[in-house]
Formats: structure tokens, C-alpha cells, sequence
């Protein structure tokens, strides 16, 4: 593959069009992270919460969206907050000594951690009418969450009970309980109305802030910023209209809520916590005149928290100085960091540390003799061995490798369920269950094709086949759902034991859970571990049971979790587990081009079966004309791959080559039609996110007066009128960050040339790393795109998970 441009046939002429919005990144560390928080939130943060941002950014910067909330999750989410709280505290206290194994989640308390989850993005609903009458279905409702509304909200589960994507019970069991009444809500709408605020935004507000939210809204006007959408500047003006000449930008409520606020953010960026000079700088950029004030207030409210970090965990403490000697007191010191977070992730990481101390600390599961493995380990072959051995005397293992070696994972699951344990994988998307899922069903064939001729007739069940307890939510009696397309067996099925995340920890799928509420599992298989967040990443090894053995699988080099932190890559750096690298190449020119990006160095590949193709374009307008001609023409006819099984991704949602002008594009294309369904027509192809970042590719079926219809990784869904626009975009073009997870037959990298700021090399791995037959690189970014890949890696997180990792409870 050359950089080059090359010439090119039917090209438009020149159209100047604007700057494309880049897809937003994660924030630098120091001081321009707390700097770049706020913007990177804004426009530049981490897709992960791409959605929710826009309500924040130039699109929602007055908040007119924010009044559309789910108004039945505020008492859902004070419940959930309290009983994460009290769980974390009573397994601290219990931590006196050597790390004690063993806390389990109850029923209950589970659904309560799943309602964690998910957040609400604040988006306007849609005004289309929905009429077209189908049979009723069942409705796909966002979780509650457990925190307030906010656009700092963290992605990537939406854990349901009724689905992977389906609905999410409250602590009761049942849907999220009312809301806040008629009667609250006016009392807030005044309030509103008398700062000359919004009044649409009086029933987020009202659920946010819950029970008198009017007096405590009066009382410190500044809490609306926890209000998705709401700038501190919004927020200002707000209060000097409610409290005149007692307005000052000296406020400690203004200093407070300034200071959630831009933790907020920098949770958006991907961090778990900002150093505090960092802080400081971003609230004196606000106007806060005395920003050390502003911290300690905050933390004597227990509005956030401060730790003091050691900047190596692992040198001794200082000796003591003895009595009577001189003072050393700068000898003494142990270099320190000090940095502020939000509790809910300074939670999540402690819970998650604690966790894996108590995997690595525990005892494996004793199942099959150490020969029983060895023989496992020497049918495999390579890094799939190494696998199998290092899994067989340990509790956690890290596994790390591109495309190619989902197949060592996939020889681990079929050893260890050979031996007789409940092994299971989870991935990150629907289209990674599929895949994988596709991956075991071709080796137990194999297996069980060579097992045939051994022992023909022989019809005894798979030791790992049996499911005694079923999903919350799922009759002991009933069928699992169906989960794929075409005539392919359910991936959950116990021919193919593999789900997602988000079904797993609600139980749609997956092996269910045992009576102390931990996964009925002895072996669990994470693919796409750098997807995983903090919060997902402490819930997963919380609901292990003891004895079980984790193994966390990814690829390194590609983007990182859409929420807050950078799990793998921590654990990757702390090396407190066998480690195990796969020399499983990915195969052909595409696998060349991308393992040449991900050590920083764009090659030019030989492609004879036309894998990779260039096509230059001198603005983002042609950059569309050719996009629209390769994925409806080009592709099909040159490649054989039809156009549903081709995937664009580019940069970012706005600007003249985004998703939204390149999916107008190829909906007027490829599938025409007035929108008669809020903007969406039956066939039309979707990315419909049940929670900011998180996407799940799909198609429209139709639309009645429950809502828009959908069909996604094989399942019916239902999403509420209200949220159609919030939560469904077209989805023949997507962002990178929505299509980590994903692999196509062939896909359309659209790099314009006005996006060259959004590119980094985990961006062009991720994007082009998912092709798997074909890719086609619209080419308008010049040296940007060379550059990016050898000059531009990831931007660092600050998180806590190092430093906790490494402490002696945590080793």
C-alpha cells in the first residue's frame, strides 16, 4: 500500500466544504488534561460518550435536549449509588488482613450493580409520528443509572434482563419506578422559568436532583450543572438571575459544582481521576479565584475524593529517622501525587484491584490432573499451548494477539471444557459473539467429527453444556433467545458458549448465576479486553466465584474503552500475571498493512487481489461522491462483497464527509424513502446505542405507536419513540470508536483532509484492522495520515489502577 496519491477517474469538480467534527479522543495527562477535559468531552473527548457529548457541544450547548430523561430512574439510581456504596465500604472493612476471597454478589444487589450501567445521553425526542401498526414487542429501555445525569456518562454496557439489549430491572426486579411527579416537576419549571432558564429542562432536573429538587435548586442555583448539557457558564448566568447582588464568582457552591463538573469531563476524556495541579489550572481557567478552596471544599462534602499516590509503589517506605539525629525531612519523604476523582470510579478501581488480588491470591478450581492439561496443552499448538498451560495453575491470565489468534482463546474454551468445567467466553459487540461463536462451532465439528470415528453412536453431553440456573428474568422452563441471523445456531447456544458482556452480567445470556449471585462458571474468557472499562472491568471479577480463572484477551493496539480507564493496558503494565503473546499472524496484505501501524510504520503492501486500494480525493465533497460509488458499485462489482457487508468509518458524526452527510448519502442510494419513521425508513441500515457508547449494528423492520422496530444480532427490539433520536443513527457509515468490536468483508476508511487532527495510530489500526477481505482508503488527509500512524500514539489516562495494583493487598 502506497501513501501516495494516485489519479483518479470521476471525480466531482472541487467543492470547498467545512471541517469535518473530529470523533472525539481521549484527554493528555498534566495540565492540559484537565484543560483538554472539557473539550475533549465536548467534541474532542472519547466517543465513547460521542452521543451524550453532542448534547454538551455545539449541538446542545443550551441544553434545549436535556429535557427529555427517562424520568423513572431517579429513585432507581440514588438505590443503585447506595448500594455500591455500602457493598464497597462492608468489603473494606472486612479487609483487615491478607485479602479475603469469597464476597459475593446477592440476586438483588447484582441487579442493583447491573443498573449501574447506563446513562441517560438528553437528547430531544423525535417529532415524526409513529404509525404504521405492528404486533406489539418488547420495548429496549436504557437502564438506571447509579449517578446523576450527566454528559460525563460512562459507555459500553446496558446490561438488561430482557436481552443483552433489552429491558433493565430495577432493584425491585421489575422496571425503573416512577419518576418524579407532575407536581415536582412544575415546582422546578418555575424555579427554572425565574432564572430564565430552559423549562423543557425541568423534568430532567427534577429527576436528577430527586425530592425537593425546587428549594435545593433555589438554594444553590449551580446544580444544574449536573445536568446533562449545562455549561458553567449557562450555569452563572441562571444564578445571578435567581440570586442577584449575592452572586460572585468567589461562591463555594460555584466552586463545588465547577469542580464535579470538570471531573465529569475528564471521565468523558478517559481518566478516573486528574492530578490536582492539573485541577487547579482548569478551574482557575473558569473563574474560580481561590481554586484550592474550591478542592477542599469539595472533598469536606464528599462530592469527590483525594488520594495521595505514591509515584513509585514499589520503593520501601522511608526509614524512620532515629532519635536524636538530624532531621532529613527531604530524604525522608516519599515522592507522592496527589489526585482528586469522582467516588464512583475511585469505587470501581478499588473494587477491581481487590478482585484480582483475589483471583491471582486463590487457589484454581482443582479439575483434571496436571496431565489432564498437559495433554490439553500439547494437542494445541504455539501460543495456544502457552495459553492452555498458563491457565491451568492460575487465576488470571492476560492474552494478547490481532484477529488471527481468537482461535488460541477459542482452544483454551474447548480444553477446559474437554476437562469438564463450565467454561465461557463474552465479547464486546453482538458481531464479536457471532464471529467467535462461529470460530468454536468449526472446532467442535472438527472434534466432533474425529470423536465420531472413534466412537460412533456415542451421544453424551458436553461436560460445559449443562445451564442449571437461568438468566434473571428467563423461566427455568424457556428456550434461549435467538441471537443470529440466517440459519446459524444461537451463539449462547451450549454448542457455542459465548455471549457478550452486557448480557452476561444481566444474565440474558450466558450460564446464569448461582445462589450466592457469582457467574455459574469455572473459566470465563474476556475477548476485547481493551473495551473494558473500570466499572464493567469490577463487575465482571466481582461476579466471579472463587477458584475461578479469568483470561483477559485483546488486541493492544487498538482504541481503548469508550468509559473511563485503560484496564488491559494497566494490567498489561503491572505484570502481575503470565502474559502470553501470540505469534499468530494475521494473515495477507491486510494483515501486513496493519501490524506495519500498529509498531508505527505505514508500508506499502503488495495487493494482487486488490485487498487494499488507494483513492485519492481532493476535498471532503468528492471524498462523499466516491464513497457513495465504491460502496454501491465499486466494491460489489470488483470485489464481490454486496453493500450491506460493507462498512464505512470515518472520523467523526459532523462536518462535510461525517457519518450524518455520508449516511444521507447512501441512504438516498441505497435504500431511498421519505423517513416516514422519525427519519427512518423499513430496510434502512442502523447503529442503535442503548447507552452512550455502546453500539449495536441493525437494520429497521418498521415502526407502530410503541416505537421504532428493529432488528439487532438477530433480536427483535423496540426503542421508545422518545428515544429514537438520542439513541438510533443510520449506520452505513460509522466512527471507529462505534465499530471496535466489529469485522467486515470490506470496509471504506474515509480520511478527508480537514480531519487530520482526529487521526492517531489506534484510530487507522482500529479502522482498518476491520476489514477483513477488503480495504478501500479514501484518501484526502496527505502526509496526516503517515504521520498520524508514526507520530501519534494514543493519549495517556491517568488512573489509580497502576498504583492499587501494586500494593501489597493487590499482589
Amino acid at each position: 500500500m502506497s501513501t501516495e496519491p494516485e489519479p483518479t477517474e470521476n471525480t466531482d469538480p472541487e467543492t470547498r466544504v467545512a471541517a469535518p467534527e473530529p470523533e472525539p479522543e481521549p484527554a493528555p495527562q498534566g495540565a492540559d488534561a484537565a484543560r483538554g477535559a472539557e473539550a475533549d468531552a465536548e467534541g474532542a473527548g472519547a466517543d465513547a460518550a460521542g452521543e451524550a457529548a453532542e448534547a454538551t457541544g455545539s449541538e446542545g450547548t443550551e441544553g434545549d435536549g436535556a429535557d427529555k430523561a427517562q424520568l423513572s430512574e431517579a429513585e432507581a439510581e440514588l438505590a443503585a449509588q447506595r448500594v455500591e456504596r455500602e457493598r464497597i465500604a462492608r468489603r473494606k472493612a472486612e479487609k483487615q488482613g491478607p485479602v479475603e476471597a469469597g464476597a459475593k454478589l446477592s440476586g438483588k444487589a447484582a441487579d442493583l450493580l447491573a443498573a449501574v450501567r447506563a446513562v441517560e445521553s438528553g437528547a430531544k425526542p423525535v417529532a415524526a409520528v409513529f404509525s404504521e401498526p405492528e404486533p406489539p414487542r418488547r420495548p429496549a429501555q436504557e437502564a438506571a443509572r447509579s449517578r446523576p445525569v450527566s454528559a460525563a456518562s460512562r459507555a459500553g454496557d446496558g446490561v438488561g434482563v430482557g436481552g443483552a439489549i433489552g429491558v433493565v430491572a430495577s432493584p425491585g426486579g421489575g422496571v425503573s419506578p416512577p419518576g418524579p411527579g407532575p407536581e415536582a416537576v412544575e415546582a422546578v419549571r418555575r424555579v427554572l422559568a425565574e432564572g430564565g432558564a430552559p423549562e423543557g429542562l425541568a423534568p430532567q432536573v427534577a429527576a436528577v436532583l430527586g425530592e425537593g429538587a425546587d428549594a435545593e435548586l433555589r438554594a444553590d442555583p449551580w446544580q444544574l450543572l449536573r445536568v446533562a448539557g449545562v455549561r458553567p457558564e449557562q450555569a452563572d448566568g441562571f444564578a445571578r438571575a435567581l440570586l442577584g447582588a449575592e452572586c460572585a464568582p468567589d461562591d463555594e457552591r460555584r466552586g463545588r459544582a465547577v469542580t464535579v463538573w470538570l471531573l465529569e469531563q475528564a471521565a468523558l476524556a478517559g481518566h478516573t481521576a486528574l492530578e490536582m495541579p492539573a485541577l487547579t489550572a482548569a478551574l482557575a481557567q473558569r473563574g474560580v479565584p481561590d481554586t484550592d478552596a474550591a478542592v477542599q471544599s469539595t472533598i469536606a462534602e464528599a462530592e469527590a475524593l483525594v488520594f495521595q499516590d505514591a509515584l513509585d509503589p514499589t520503593a520501601p517506605e522511608p526509614a524512620h529517622p532515629v532519635e536524636g539525629a538530624e532531621d532529613d525531612e527531604e530524604g525522608a519523604e516519599r515522592p507522592v501525587r496527589i489526585l482528586v476523582g469522582l467516588e464512583r470510579y475511585a469505587l470501581a478501581e478499588e473494587s477491581l484491584a481487590d478482585g484480582l488480588a483475589r483471583l491471582i491470591n486463590s487457589v484454581p478450581k482443582e479439575d483434571g490432573s496436571a496431565e489432564d492439561w498437559e495433554r490439553a496443552a500439547a494437542s494445541a499448538k504455539g501460543s495456544a499451548a502457552e495459553l492452555i498451560r498458563a491457565t491451568a495453575t492460575h487465576g488470571l491470565v492476560l492474552h494478547t494477539g490481532g484477529e488471527a489468534s481468537l482461535a488460541e482463546p477459542a482452544a483454551l474454551l474447548e480444553a477446559a471444557r474437554s476437562l469438564g468445567l463450565r467454561a465461557w467466553a463474552a465479547t464486546h459487540s453482538p458481531l464479536g459473539r457471532d464471529r467467535f461463536g462461529t470460530l468454536l462451532g468449526a472446532g467442535r465439528q472438527g472434534a466432533a467429527a474425529s470423536q465420531g470415528a472413534a466412537h460412533p453412536g456415542d451421544a453424551r453431553p458436553h461436560p460445559g453444556d449443562a445451564r442449571p440456573h437461568p438468566g434473571p428474568g428467563r423461566p427455568e422452563d424457556a428456550a434461549p433467545p435467538e441471537r443470529t441471523t440466517q440459519d446459524q445456531p444461537a451463539a449462547d447456544s451450549p454448542a457455542r458458549p459465548v455471549a457478550t458482556v452486557a448480557g452476561l452480567l444481566s444474565g440474558a445470556e450466558g450460564p446464569g448465576r448461582d445462589g450466592d449471585g457469582a457467574f455459574d462458571l469455572d473459566v470465563l474468557v474476556v475477548l476485547d479486553a481493551p473495551q473494558l472499562d473500570v466499572e464493567t472491568a469490577a463487575l465482571l471479577v466481582e461476579s466471579l466465584p472463587d477458584g475461578a480463572r479469568l483470561v483477559l484477551a485483546g488486541d493492544p493496539a487498538v482504541l481503548w474503552s469508550a468509559g473511563p480507564g485503560r484496564v488491559f493496558a494497566d494490567l498489561l503494565a503491572a505484570r502481575i500475571c503470565p502474559q502470553v503473546a501470540s505469534r499468530t499472524p494475521d494473515p495477507g496484505p491486510l494483515g501486513e498493512l496493519v501490524s506495519g501501524i500498529g509498531i508505527g510504520e505505514l508500508n506499502k503492501v503488495e495487493a494482487p487481489g486488490k485487498e487494499v486500494v488507494i483513492v485519492p480525493v481532493r476535498d471532503a465533497g468528492e471524498a462523499v461522491h466516491r464513497t457513495v460509488q465504491l460502496v454501491a458499485d465499486s466494491v460489489p462489482r470488483a470485489i464481490g462483497v454486496p453493500a450491506e457487508q460493507t462498512q464505512v468509518i470515518t472520523p467523526g458524526h459532523g462536518g462535510a464527509a461525517g457519518t450524518r452527510v455520508l449516511n444521507a448519502a447512501l441512504k438516498e442510494r441505497l435504500n431511498p424513502g421519505p423517513g416516514r419513521f422519525g427519519g427512518f425508513d423499513p430496510g434502512d441500515r442502523v447503529a442503535y446505542s442503548p447507552t452512550p457508547g455502546r453500539t449495536i449494528p441493525g437494520h429497521v423492520v418498521g415502526a407502530d405507536a410503541e416505537g421504532l422496530r428493529l432488528t439487532c444480532g438477530g433480536e427483535d427490539v423496540v426503542v421508545p419513540k422518545e428515544r429514537v433520536e438520542q439513541s438510533v443513527r443510520h449506520g452505513w457509515a460509522l466512527t471507529a470508536h462505534q465499530a471496535v468490536g466489529g469485522r467486515w468483508p470490506a470496509v471504506v476508511a474515509v480520511l478527508p483532509g480537514d480531519a487530520a487532527q482526529a487521526l492517531t495510530r489506534p484510530w487507522v489500526y482500529t479502522a482498518f484492522g476491520s476489514a477483513s477481505r477488503h480495504l478501500s482508503v479514501v484518501h484526502g488527509a496527505d502526509q496526516a495520515l503517515p504521520r498520524a500512524v508514526a507520530e501519534i500514539p494514543a493519549k495517556p489516562r491517568t488512573t489509580r489502577l497502576p498504583t492499587l495494583l501494586a500494593t501489597p493487598t493487590a499482589t
